[in-house]
C-alpha cells in the first residue's frame, strides 16, 4: 500500500505533532488556572447548572456524567501530563495502537472541557483545536510513514480556515474591500498588544497593503495548498509569515498559532526518510473509514461558506469535528471599554472613593501598556471587551462577577492584575463605567507617557451592593 502514505512528510508531521502538543498543554493549563471562577461548582456559570438543562447528545462531556472542581481539576491536569508526554514524543516510544490512543485522551478531556464551558469557551479557536486534534489522532508514529488522506485533510482544513475567513471579510465590513479596516483595527481589537499602538501608527498606506496582502493569502493563497511541491510549501510558508505578523500586532490566544502548525505538515523538510513498516491492514481501514466519515460531514461547512449567509465560528457536530471558522467579519471603528470600581464608602457618592479593578490583558490604566499574553488566553479579559460591545453579551455572567467582587472571591480575584480590596475586605459597593479609549499620538505619549487617553461615556451599572455582604456588616 505504498499509495497509502508519504515517507517525504515524516519530518513535517514531527514538527506538527510536537506542537500540537504545546498548544494542548497550554489549553489545558488556561483552564486549570481559571475554570473554578469561571466554570467551577461556584463559578459565574457553574457546570452543574449547565448540565441538569443540557442533555448529553447535545454536549457530550465526561461531566455530564460526575462533576466536582476536584474531578475538573484531575481532568485538566491529567491532559497537561499527557500533552507534555506527547510534547516529549512518548507516542513515538509506544506502539502504534497505543500512541493512538495517547492522542485521543487529550481530545477527549478537551471535548469534555469545551462542551460544558459555554460562554468562555465559544471562541472559533477552541473548535480548531478539537478538530485538529481529531485528525492527530490518525496520523500515526514513527512506526509507519504519514497517511495521505491525512496530510490532506489537515490541508484542507487550514484551506477552510484562511478561505472561511477571506470570505467572511469580503462579505462583511466594506472597510475590508476599501482596505482601510487597518486603520482601526490595531486600536479595537479584543486585547492589544505590546505592539499593537506602534502597528497602529504605520503609515496608512501602508495599512492598505496590509490589508490587499491578507486578501491574497486567504483568497488565492489557500488553493495552492493542493498543488505539487514546491508550490504547495511556498503557500505555507506564506501563511506562517502572515500569521507571525498577526502574532506581534496583538493577542489573539492561539488562533494564530494553531494556523500555523496546520501549515507545519505541508512543508517539504528536506530531511532523509526513516525506515518505516507498511501500513498495518487494521491501520489503513480506521484512517479510510475516518477520512470518509470526516469528508462526508465536510459539506456542512462548504455550503456556509458558499452562503451569502456566511456565518463565523460555529461547530455543526456535538463532537467538533468539522466546524466554520472566521474572524472580524466586521471592525468596530471605536474603542469602549468597561471600568469596573469599588468602594468601601457607606453612602456611594459619584465622586467618592472609587477605586479601579486592574485586569490582566484587557486596557485600563492609560499608562500601563498592554502585554503579550497569546497564546495564553484570558478569557475573562476577551468577555469583558464583548462586554464593553454590547450589555447583552455579559447578561449570562456581569452580574454573577459583580457579586463575586463583592464578596471578595479569592478565585475571581485570582483572574486579575490587581484589586484594590483585600479579600478579607471587600467593598461595599461596586460600580461598573463605560469609557471611550484611543491611541494617543506619538506627541501625547513623549508628553505624558500614556499609551491610551480614556473619556467617559456613561454608567454601565450603577453602584451595587449585595445582600450577604450588607448582612455581615
Amino acid at each position: 500500500m505504498e499509495w497509502f502514505t508519504a515517507s517525504g512528510y515524516w519530518m513535517g508531521r514531527l514538527v506538527f505533532q510536537r506542537a500540537l502538543a504545546g498548544l494542548y498543554l497550554i489549553a489545558f493549563l488556561t483552564a486549570v488556572l481559571q475554570f473554578r471562577a469561571l466554570i467551577g461548582a461556584r463559578g459565574m456559570l457553574p457546570v452543574p447548572r449547565f448540565v441538569e438543562r443540557t442533555p448529553f447528545a447535545r454536549a457530550p462531556s465526561l461531566f455530564q456524567l460526575r462533576y466536582s472542581d476536584r474531578f475538573f481539576a484531575g481532568c485538566a491536569w491529567t491532559g497537561c501530563a499527557v500533552s507534555a508526554a506527547l510534547l516529549a514524543g512518548v507516542d513515538s516510544l509506544l506502539p502504534l495502537w497505543a500512541g493512538m490512543l495517547l492522542w485521543l485522551v487529550p481530545w477527549t478531556l478537551y471535548l469534555s472541557i469545551v462542551n460544558v464551558g459555554q460562554t468562555w469557551y465559544a471562541f472559533g479557536w477552541e473548535s480548531l483545536l478539537l478538530e485538529v486534534g481529531f485528525l492527530a489522532v490518525f496520523l500515526g508514529n514513527d512506526e509507519v510513514a504519514p497517511p495521505v488522506v491525512v496530510l490532506f485533510l489537515l490541508r484542507w482544513v487550514l484551506f477552510r480556515v484562511e478561505f472561511g475567513a477571506g470570505l467572511i471579510k469580503m462579505r462583511g465590513d466594506p472597510c475590508w474591500r476599501r482596505l482601510t479596516c487597518l486603520d482601526h483595527h490595531h486600536e479595537t481589537q479584543p486585547m492589544p498588544g505590546p505592539l499593537s499602538w506602534f502597528f497602529h501608527h504605520l503609515p496608512k498606506p501602508l495599512h492598505r497593503v496590509e490589508v490587499a496582502a491578507n486578501h491574497v493569502t486567504q483568497l488565492v493563497v489557500p488553493f495552492l495548498l493542493f498543488a505539487p511541491q514546491p508550490v504547495a510549501t511556498g503557500a505555507a510558508t506564506l501563511m506562517i509569515v502572515t500569521q507571525l505578523w498577526l502574532v506581534l500586532s496583538g493577542n489573539f490566544s492561539w488562533l494564530n498559532w494553531i494556523t500555523i502548525v496546520l501549515a507545519l505538515p505541508v512543508v517539504a523538510f528536506p530531511a532523509a526518510s526513516p525506515d518505516t513498516a507498511g501500513a498495518p491492514p487494521w491501520y489503513a481501514a480506521v484512517v479510510l473509514a475516518v477520512s470518509a466519515l470526516l469528508l462526508a460531514l465536510g459539506y456542512h461547512p462548504v455550503r456556509n461558506m458558499l452562503s451569502r449567509r456566511q456565518v463565523m465560528n460555529r461547530s455543526f457536530d456535538p463532537l467538533h469535528l468539522v466546524n466554520t471558522y472566521g474572524a472580524f467579519g466586521s471592525v468596530s471603528r471605536i474603542r469602549y471599554e468597561v471600568v469596573i470600581e469599588g468602594t468601601v464608602d457607606g453612602t456611594p457618592r459619584r465622586d467618592g472613593d472609587w477605586r479601579e479593578y486592574e485586569f490582566r490583558g484587557k486596557p485600563g490604566d492609560p499608562r500601563r501598556w498592554p502585554r503579550q499574553f497569546a497564546p495564553y488566553h484570558l478569557r475573562l479579559d476577551w468577555l469583558m471587551w464583548f462586554a464593553a460591545l454590547s450589555p447583552s453579551y455579559a447578561g449570562p455572567w456581569f452580574g454573577a462577577l459583580v457579586e463575586r467582587l463583592l464578596e471578595g472571591d479569592r478565585d475571581t480575584l485570582r483572574l486579575l492584575r490587581r484589586s484594590p480590596f483585600p479579600p478579607d475586605a471587600p467593598p461595599r459597593y461596586v460600580r461598573a463605567r463605560l469609557f471611550r479609549y484611543r491611541y494617543t499620538t506619538w506627541r501625547e505619549l513623549r508628553e505624558t507617557g500614556a499609551c491610551w487617553e480614556r473619556t467617559y461615556v456613561r454608567e454601565y451599572l450603577p453602584p451595587t451592593r449585595s445582600a450577604g455582604a450588607a448582612d455581615r456588616r
